[in-house]
C-alpha cells in the first residue's frame, strides 16, 4: 500500500474556486490517478502533509472533444476534494 500512494496524488489543482474552498472550508483540490480510490487519497493526503482528513470526495471531469482542422478530444481529469479536520492546515509554496 505504502508504495501505491506515492503515486496517487498527481498535483493541487489550482483556481478561484479552490482557493475559495480552502480559505473558508479548509477543502483542499488535488489532481488524482484516474484509478484513484477515496481511501487511497485519503491515506495519501495524511502520510505527505502530516494532517487528518475528515472526508474525501472524487469527481472526473470528462475531456472535451475538439473539431476543427484536427479533431480529437482531451484526457478525462480526476480530482479529489479533500476536507481537513479542525486544527489542521495544508500550506502550498510557503517555501523560501
Amino acid at each position: 500500500m505504502t508504495a501505491d500512494i506515492y503515486g496517487v496524488l498527481l498535483a493541487p489543482h489550482v483556481s478561484e474556486k479552490a482557493t475559495r474552498l480552502a480559505e473558508k472550508h479548509r477543502q483542499f483540490v488535488f489532481r488524482v490517478r484516474k484509478d484513484a480510490t477515496k481511501a487511497s487519497v485519503k491515506a495519501a493526503v495524511e502520510k505527505f502533509f502530516k494532517v487528518e482528513v475528515a472526508d474525501v470526495r472524487v469527481t472526473v471531469l470528462k475531456g472535451k472533444a475538439k473539431g476543427g482542422k484536427n479533431p480529437g478530444r482531451r484526457s478525462d481529469v480526476k480530482k479529489a476534494y479533500v476536507a481537513l479536520k479542525p486544527g489542521f492546515d495544508i500550506q502550498f509554496g510557503t517555501g523560501q
